[in-house]
C-alpha cells in the first residue's frame, strides 16, 4: 500500500523573517512603494515546498505570543534581548505590515493557519505534530524544533537554516549525526549548551561536545543532576563546580526550551486545496500588491497535484 503524502506544518514566522531578510525591499514593492518582500518570499517558499514534498495537507503556524509569560517566569532572560524599548518584539517596521498581508493571501488560497493565545508557533507545531496523522514534516529554521523529530510517528524536520532550496530532511539519525544526541534529548542538550538567540545562557564552559558527552553518559539532565548529587566520580572537578553553580538554571531551562505538545487547538481543516478557494479575491490581492508571479507559482504547484 502506498504511503499517504505528508502534512506540512509551516513555522510561518521562521519563513517570513527569512524571506524578509533574503529579498531586498527594492526588489519587491507595490506600485505605491510598499515593501512586499516578505510576502513574496514566503509564497515562493510555499510553492517550492508543495512542488518538492507533494503534501496533501498543510497548516501554517503563527506566533500569538512570541515570548510567553510562563516561559519568562521560569527564565527571565528568555528572549529579553529582543524586547523593544516600548515593549513587544523588535521587528523591522516594514515587516510588521506584511504579516496581515500574508494571512489575507493564505485565506484567498484556502491554506489554513492557526495560533494559540499564550503560546508560540513552536508550540502550535508541537501539538499538531502529535495530533495530526502522519507522515508529518515540520518546516522551520529554528533548531529547537529538532526535538519534534520522532521516527516511530514519522515526524521529520525539514530544516531550512540554509534556505528552502537547501533544506535538510532530518530524522533521528540526522540529529544524532549533527549533535551526538537523540532528538528527544535535544531540549536538555540546548539547556546545557545555551542559545544566545533565545537568551538561554547555558552552563559556562559547556559546549556542544561536552553537553553531548554528558547526555550520552547519563541519559539526560535528570540523570546528570542525580549523578552530581550522588558524587559520581565521572565529573572533572571544574565541570562539577560549573554544573553545581548552574543547578537552579538547569532546573528550569529544559522546561523553557521544551516545545509544548498539548495546547488547546480548535478543529481545523488541513486539506491542501488544488485550486484557490477565492480565485477572484486572490487575483485582486495579486494585482494590488504586485504578487502575480508568486501567486501564479503557488497556484501552479497546487494544481500540479490534482
Amino acid at each position: 500500500m502506498a504511503q499517504r503524502p505528508p502534512i506540512l506544518l509551516i513555522d510561518s514566522p521562521s519563513l517570513y523573517f527569512r524571506a524578509y531578510f533574503g529579498i531586498p525591499e527594492s526588489a519587491a514593492k507595490t506600485e505605491d512603494g510598499q515593501p512586499v518582500n516578505a510576502v513574496r518570499g514566503f509564497l515562493d517558499m510555499l510553492a517550492q515546498l508543495v512542488r518538492t514534498r507533494r503534501p496533501d495537507r498543510m497548516v501554517c503556524a503563527l506566533d500569538y505570543d512570541w515570548r510567553p509569560a510562563w516561559r519568562v517566569e521560569l527564565l527571565p532572560s528568555y528572549k529579553a534581548h529582543r524586547v523593544a524599548p516600548e515593549g513587544g518584539e523588535v521587528v523591522p517596521d516594514t515587516l510588521s505590515p506584511q504579516v496581515p498581508m500574508i494571512l489575507e493571501v493564505l485565506t484567498a488560497f484556502g491554506i489554513p493557519f492557526i495560533g494559540a493565545t499564550g503560546y508560540e508557533a513552536d508550540d502550535v507545531l508541537g501539538t499538531l505534530s502529535v495530533t495530526q496523522p502522519g507522515p508529518v514534516e515540520v518546516v522551520s529554521g529554528d533548531r529547537d524544533l529538532f526535538q519534534l523529530v520522532d521516527d516511530a510517528r514519522q515526524v521529520r524536520l525539514l530544516y531550512v537554516g540554509r534556505g528552502v532550496a537547501k533544506l535538510e530532511d532530518c530524522d533521528d539519525a540526522a540529529i544524532r549525526a549533527r549533535y551526538g544526541v537523540p532528538a528527544d534529548r535535544y531540549a536538555d542538550f540546548a539547556a546545557l549548551r545555551g542559545d544566545p538567540s533565545d537568551g538561554l545562557p547555558g552552563v559556562p564552559g559547556v559546549g556542544e561536545k561536552t553537553a553531548a558527552r554528558l547526555i550520552e553518559r547519563y541519559g539526560g539532565l535528570p540523570g546528570i543532576l542525580a549523578a552530581l548529587d550522588d558524587g559520581d566520580a565521572g565529573f572533572a572537578p571544574g565541570l562539577r563546580s560549573k554544573l553545581a553553580a548552574a543547578r537552579d538554571y538547569l532546573a528550569v531551562a529544559p522546561k523553557v526550551v521544551e516545545v509544548a505538545r498539548d495546547i488547546p487547538l480548535p478543529e481545523l481543516p488541513t486539506a491542501l486545496p488544488t485550486a484557490p478557494a477565492e480565485p477572484e479575491g486572490l487575483l485582486e490581492l495579486a494585482q494590488r500588491w504586485n504578487l502575480a508571479g508568486s501567486c501564479r507559482r503557488l497556484v501552479d504547484a497546487l494544481t500540479a497535484r490534482s
